[in-house]
C-alpha cells in the first residue's frame, strides 16, 4: 500500500467515525428530549379554543377537541356521553342555545408533560332560538386533558349546573 493510498483510507475512516458519532449523537438527543411541560396559562388556553369552537356553531369543530374514548358528562343533559356520534349529538343541542362560556373561577393542576386537570366554576350565555330570550347557567366543571400525538385533547368533561341555582 503506497503512502497516498494508507492516507486515504484513514481519511475515508476519520470521515465515517466522525459521521458515525455525529448521527449516534443525535438519535441519542432527539431519543432523552422530553416535551416540554405546558404552564398553567398553557392549560387555560385550551378552555379558550373550546369556547372559540362553541362560537362557531359547528357541532364537529367542538366534537374534535374531544379524544375518541372521551367522556363527557354535560351540563344540560343528564345522558353521559362517550363516543363521538353521542358528543356531537349533545354540541347541536347546546349550539341552538348560542352559548357563550366565561370562567369565574378556574383551578388547574399540570400533572406531566402529557396531561393537565382544569376545574373551576364557569358560566354560560344561553340564548333560546325560539324566543330569544337570554339566560345564565353557572355550572362546575372539570377537564382533564391530555396530549395525543401533539395535540392536547379532553378525554374528560364534566360539567354540572350549580345545584344552589
Amino acid at each position: 500500500m503506497t503512502r497516498k493510498t494508507r492516507i486515504r483510507a484513514a481519511l475515508v475512516t476519520a470521515t465515517a467515525l466522525v459521521t458515525a458519532a455525529t448521527v449516534t449523537a443525535g438519535v441519542s438527543a432527539a431519543g432523552n428530549e422530553k416535551s416540554e411541560k405546558p404552564d398553567k396559562k398553557q392549560i387555560a388556553a385550551l378552555f379558550d379554543g373550546w369556547n372559540a369552537a362553541l362560537r362557531s356553531g359547528d357541532p364537529h369543530q367542538v366534537a374534535n377537541r374531544y379524544a375518541k374514548d372521551a367522556v363527557l358528562l354535560p351540563t344540560l343533559s343528564n345522558q353521559v356521553r362517550t363516543d363521538r356520534a353521542a358528543i356531537v349529538a349533545y354540541m347541536e343541542h347546546f349550539l341552538e342555545n348560542k352559548p357563550a362560556g366565561k370562567k369565574i373561577e378556574t383551578h388547574i393542576n399540570v400533572l406531566d408533560h402529557n396531561s393537565a386537570l382544569d376545574s373551576g366554576v364557569y358560566q354560560f350565555t344561553l340564548t333560546d332560538h325560539e324566543t330569544g330570550d337570554k339566560r345564565i347557567v353557572k355550572a362546575r366543571y372539570t377537564y382533564a386533558y391530555e396530549k395525543r400525538g401533539g395535540t392536547w385533547l379532553i378525554v374528560n368533561h364534566h360539567s354540572s349546573a350549580m345545584p344552589e341555582g
